[in-house]
């Protein structure tokens, strides 16, 4: 394999584990305040969080800091794999169509996109409900990454560790769909309008404009799939259209958009990281 092809792979692995672990806490803070308020689960009907920062606080009074990081393992784990899988692909499938850069457009780009976020997540899904599973139990949580692995497997079988796959695929159709391709347009136009050059403070913009696009086209999704995954034995909802009705129905349009501003908080910063760290490694000559 030419270093062409195998360096999006490696350098989209370490720049994502490295993004991933800057902005966790937001992340498991999000998904706290997707799975609450859910009329048809006891354990999850109570509202115990106001917004982001309180749960962040009552969650560190209650549960400790530590908390904050709970699934931290399977989601370094995913990131290891989606994100090498994600990238390594998306690159490849631009190079395939596109043979310079110069030449990408938009529909390229979110062509190359959504299938790299279908492939990569799908693969990844185990680590996802393991990952989400630790996040909204907390200090309850029992045992370790792999225990909580095996215990998912013997009680809930294989489809357990792939619950919800077609929904994180349909997500990560959306985010990667828009994110990737809206950060390289914003770049290549920043670069092009001359007022700019390939600097960090352009990759800087571009990676935010792109984090903010990610969560309004994902939130909506991401809120079914959290609790499609969260869910035990899959009494509470039938499907993912089911699980969508029902949240709406139930609890109105804006639960759709439960945990939006610490979704966009952790997207934002996240791409940020990812974007910096990865078009830094891109500059390494190996």
């Amino acid at each position: 394999m030419s270093n062409a092809n195998w360096k999006p792979f490696i350098f989209g692995g370490l720049a994502s584990v490295t993004a991933e672990c800057g902005t966790f806490p937001i992340d498991l803070t999000k998904t706290r305040l997707q799975v609450q308020g859910q009329v048809g689960d006891s354990k999850y009907r109570e509202i115990r969080y106001r917004g982001m920062l309180h749960a962040m606080v009552r969650i560190c009074k209650e549960e400790g800091v530590r908390a904050l990081y709970s699934g931290i393992a399977p989601a370094m784990l995913r990131q290891a794999s989606y994100g090498t899988i994600k990238i390594g692909t998306y690159q490849t499938f631009k190079r395939l169509l596109v043979d310079r850069p110069e030449d990408e457009t938009l529909l390229t780009n979110v062509m190359c996109g959504v299938l790299s976020g279908v492939i990569s997540s799908s693969i990844a899904n185990p680590t996802d409900v393991l990952k989400i599973r630790m996040q909204a139990q907390g200090s309850v949580i029992q045992g370790s990454m792999m225990g909580n692995f095996i215990n998912i497997y013997q009680q809930e079988g294989t489809r357990g560790l792939w619950k919800g796959v077609s929904l994180t695929a349909q997500r990560a159709a959306i985010v990667v769909g828009v994110e990737l391709p809206v950060y390289d347009i914003t770049k290549k136009h920043l670069i092009l309008s001359g007022y700019m050059g390939d600097t960090v403070y352009t990759h800087f913009l571009s990676s935010f404009v792109c984090g903010l696009a990610g969560a309004l086209a994902s939130n909506p999704v991401d809120v079914v799939r959290t609790r499609m995954m969260n869910q035990r034995g899959g009494s509470l909802y039938q499907g993912t259209l089911d699980c969508l009705l029902q949240t709406w129905r139930s609890e109105g349009f804006r639960a759709l958009y439960k945990g939006f501003f610490p979704n966009w908080l952790r997207l934002g910063p996240w791409n940020i990281i990812f974007f910096l760290t990865y078009e830094q490694l891109k500059k390494i000559d190996v």
